[in-house]
């Protein structure tokens, strides 16, 4: 553990549910870089504060998580391409005090469906319209996949991200199946109401051929596990979550460690 100074240069994360993931990936590589830096994960209470403290205190990066991709839009001074392609933030980097947001959830989605080797000829089901699923849609859509449907109960926000890319869109899985499965919404995630429940449907599940769940906490959500026993491929969120964070390292640092130091703040940050 590093004795904390005042020239640390400090970076955050802000999200409604915390994890460790982030702060582990960081924490890591700055020890084996030998950087004056740290890293601390935050439930803000009240969003504007939060980042009018980024601003004054000199925070260096801020990671933004759900529920506030979108709603942070208006508290930044610049929009860099990544971001303002698809109106959703996960990254803000403060240069003396002007805050311009990012988006690297685009890019770790993009690089995943291509390690994967995915089949752009593939029915989708992308369940999910927030910010992360703006992104993931985009990287979609991008990689050649036209025939996405969008599953969200709020029909507005359904029906707008499906009408920005040209995806159909539905309420509910209902017996629908897919080759592909896409769970961005909370369903899964630890801490939350529906933590221990299925995303989609096992039927769903039995028919796909890739099952990808963006959630990274836990790294085995339910539907990953499920989709594993089923011999499927499977996607986790941990994987979206190590390249995004990689991704907002090098934007902070200027520095893109080396793929032995990735791989070894990866599997420091599974350990926990």
């Amino acid at each position: 553990m590093p004795i904390l100074n005042k020239d640390m240069t400090l970076c955050i994360s802000l999200s409604a549910r915390p994890s460790n993931n982030g702060t582990r990936f960081h924490n890591f590589l700055y020890e084996a870089l030998g950087l004056n830096w740290i890293y601390k994960a935050f439930a803000p209470t009240d969003l504007r504060n939060a980042i009018a403290g980024v601003r004054g205190l000199g925070i260096r990066g801020c990671a933004v998580s759900m529920p506030y991709k979108e709603d942070v839009i208006a508290l930044v001074d610049r929009m860099d391409a990544s971001a303002a392609a698809i109106d959703s933030v996960n990254t803000i980097v403060n240069d003396a005090g002007v805050l311009t947001a990012y988006n690297t959830d685009y890019t770790a989605i993009a690089q995943l469906i291509e390690r994967n080797a995915i089949d752009p000829a593939s029915s989708v089901l992308l369940r999910g319209s927030g910010g992360m699923a703006k992104a993931t849609a985009a990287a979609f859509r991008d990689a050649g996949f036209s025939r996405v449907t969008v599953v969200a109960r709020n029909e507005q926000s359904g029906r707008s991200l499906a009408g920005l890319y040209g995806f159909g869109w539905q309420a509910d899985v209902g017996e629908s199946t897919a080759d592909v499965l896409v769970n961005v919404t909370p369903i899964g995630m630890a801490g939350g109401p529906d933590s221990g429940s299925l995303s989609f449907p096992e039927e769903a599940v039995a028919a796909a051929h890739v099952v990808f769940d963006v959630v990274a906490l836990p790294a085995e959500t339910p539907l990953i596990k499920a989709g594993r026993a089923a011999g499927k491929t499977v996607i986790s969120g941990a994987e979206v979550a190590t390249i995004q964070a990689l991704e907002q390292f090098v934007l902070y640092t200027g520095i893109t460690p080396t793929p032995e130091q990735v791989a070894a703040a990866e599997e420091f940050t599974r350990a926990q």
